[in-house]
């Protein structure tokens, strides 16, 4: 099944022009590709749908169908999202892989075709500099900056997570995290990818703060930028699937902030409220902002207020409090 038709390394563009172009493919076991496709979709409507087991057998001559297709595995399909390579791919690449981290998969691979590893890891370096949010500078671990009177800084490497500051959805949150967060705060991030919104939280004066993120290698790249920052004291970071393995404190969090994806959100949020009080503030991030009505919808039946809406180059981030 296809819903676009780029098969090429390269084509022309409206003006002549040549795209090379970079096909980002995740693969998930067959029953859970509707979940796979509607996760994808939040990022790009034209994508690439491999799914052998729609095939009937029963109603094909067995000998015009290719025996790769005869002999392959049916128990798993794929999407591809295909993206211009240029400075932006690394980064949709990155929150494509955290969006798929956090989807809840019984086992899933993300792969860059054309691309290795390393590529994807290393290659974006070039494009990351230091850039401000509000008082709060993001600088790159490998940058010098000099910092200006009132300014706080925010040292990251986000290795193969997701989390450099540039994107949209966390540009909108750490804004939304220098409105909401008081000294002595307690912060719950739920999703933390390089640890950068629970940094920013503690440097702005949170305290105690707790970041989970269901994929190991991110909780690992956030306890090394925690380290890195001073914060070991302040922040724990863990493993945990949503809120499943989330260590509640007394009294429910001051703030809780999210950045995934609009069904993520939708599907934490029953769950949610044994984590606040009627002074939490919980902020979410990384909703298109067509599905910005289907996540306030879901968190107006489930008994929250809507406190804030912002809006940034078609990404939408809310903050929220119990109803």
């Amino acid at each position: 099944m296809m819903n676009n038709n780029v098969d090429k390394d390269y084509v022309c563009g409206d003006f002549g022009d040549v795209v090379e172009w970079q096909q980002i493919k995740v693969t998930v076991p067959t029953v859970e590709l509707d979940a796979l496709v509607e996760i994808m979709s939040e990022f790009d409507t034209n994508l690439l749908i491999e799914d052998l087991s729609d095939i009937d057998l029963k109603t094909c001559y067995g000998d015009l169908i290719d025996e790769k297709i005869l002999n392959a595995d049916k128990s798993h399909a794929s999407v591809s999202w295909f993206v211009p390579l240029d400075s932006e791919t690394a980064k949709k690449a990155a929150m494509l892989r955290a969006a798929v981290e956090k989807g809840g998969f019984s086992e899933y691979e993300v792969e860059l075709i054309g691309h290795n590893e390393e590529d994807w890891a290393n290659s974006w370096k070039e494009f990351y500099k230091p850039f401000k949010i509000g008082r709060i500078v993001i600088v790159p671990a490998w940058e010098k900056y000099e910092a200006q009177d009132g300014e706080i800084i925010v040292s990251m490497d986000p290795g193969m997570a997701f989390g450099t500051g540039t994107h949209e959805t966390t540009r909108l949150i750490i804004g939304l995290l220098q409105k909401y967060v008081k000294e002595g705060m307690s912060l719950l991030d739920v999703g933390t990818g390089s640890g950068i919104l629970a940094i920013c939280g503690a440097k702005l004066g949170a305290n105690p703060c707790r970041a989970y993120d269901i994929d190991p290698m991110s909780v690992r790249v956030a306890n090394e930028n925690i380290a890195e920052s001073g914060l070991s004291g302040v922040i724990s970071c863990e493993q945990s699937d949503l809120l499943t393995q989330v260590k509640n404190i007394a009294g429910g969090y001051d703030i809780i902030c999210a950045n995934i994806v609009a069904d993520i959100i939708i599907r934490m949020t029953p769950d949610v409220a044994p984590f606040m009080s009627q002074k939490t503030v919980l902020l979410v991030s990384g909703i298109i902002a067509e599905r910005c009505d289907d996540v306030v919808n879901c968190f107006e039946q489930n008994g929250f207020k809507i406190v804030e809406k912002s809006i940034d180059n078609g990404w939408c981030a809310l903050a929220v409090s119990l109803g």
